[in-house]
C-alpha cells in the first residue's frame, strides 16, 4: 500500500511540473491579418448533388456582385416534394426569399433507387 501512495504523489508531482512548464511557455508570435477590403466584391458559385444510391438530390447556385446578392437552392425533402428557396440580399431591401414546393420533376425521381436493408452483425441483434 506505501507504493501505491508513493505512486501518486509522484505522478501528482509530475502533473504539477508538467504544468507549470506550460504556464512559463513563450506566448505564441502575432501573426498580421490582412486588413485590405475589396469595395466590389464579386463571385458566383454553383454545385449540384444527384446520388441515386441513397437518394440525396439537392443543388445551389448564387452570385454577388458588390452588396447585391441574389440565387437559390433546391433540396428533395423527406415527403418527396423538391423545395426551391429564391432569395436576393441587398442594403436597402435586405434578405428576401420565396420558397416554392413542387412534387419532383420526373428525371429526379427515376434517379432515386430503393436501398437494400443491410443485415445487421450478430453482436447487434438483441435475443
Amino acid at each position: 500500500m506505501a507504493f501505491l501512495k508513493y505512486t501518486i504523489v509522484v505522478y501528482l508531482a509530475l502533473i504539477s511540473v508538467s504544468q507549470c512548464a506550460l504556464l512559463r511557455a513563450a506566448p505564441a508570435p502575432v501573426v498580421p491579418i490582412n486588413t485590405e477590403i475589396d469595395p466590389h466584391p464579386q463571385y458566383a458559385f454553383a454545385y449540384n448533388v444527384q446520388d441515386a444510391v441513397t437518394g440525396d438530390s439537392k443543388s445551389q447556385q448564387e452570385v454577388r456582385d458588390g452588396d447585391v446578392v441574389k440565387g437559390s437552392y433546391s433540396v428533395l425533402d423527406a415527403d418527396g416534394t423538391l423545395r426551391t428557396v429564391f432569395y436576393t440580399a441587398d442594403p436597402i431591401n435586405g434578405f428576401n426569399a420565396v420558397v416554392q414546393r413542387g412534387p419532383v420533376p420526373a428525371v429526379a425521381a427515376k434517379r432515386v433507387l430503393p436501398v437494400a436493408p443491410v443485415p445487421l452483425p450478430a453482436r447487434f441483434i438483441q435475443g
